[in-house]
């Protein structure tokens, strides 16, 4: 008995091929195309953060903002201190009316870019 295994175009290629194609979709807007490669790519690499952290932007700014949130949350758990992660997640938190768990991620983001007020 024979399996076959379906892929797309979405798929298709070895991980750094598909890393390109993430970005171009994602460069030209596609950001549900650049979610569909990304999601796979993240299953097949889960320890590396930039595909991670390019899913989660994808599913930001798809209206994804659930999605967002659990693959953000994944990398400020591994990583306390990525910037952006922390960002990104304070934002997608905003976006969901949810402020008060918001501010310290953001909190936190400003100090880590050295954005602190004047005082």
């Amino acid at each position: 008995m024979e399996t076959r295994v379906e892929t797309t175009y979405y798929d298709q290629g070895t991980p750094a091929e598909r890393w390109e194609r993430a970005g171009l979709f994602f460069d030209a807007e596609d950001y549900a195309g650049a979610a569909r490669v990304l999601a796979r790519l993240v299953e097949e690499v889960p320890e590396q953060t930039g595909p991670r952290l390019l899913l989660a932007r994808a599913y930001y700014h798809s209206a994804q903002l659930r999605r967002a949130e659990a693959e953000l949350r994944i990398i400020v758990e591994r990583d306390p201190v990525e910037h952006y992660a922390r960002l990104m997640l304070g934002r997608t938190l905003q976006r969901q009316a949810r402020h008060d768990e918001a501010a310290p991620h953001l909190r936190i983001a400003a100090a880590l870019a050295g954005d602190f007020p004047e005082e």
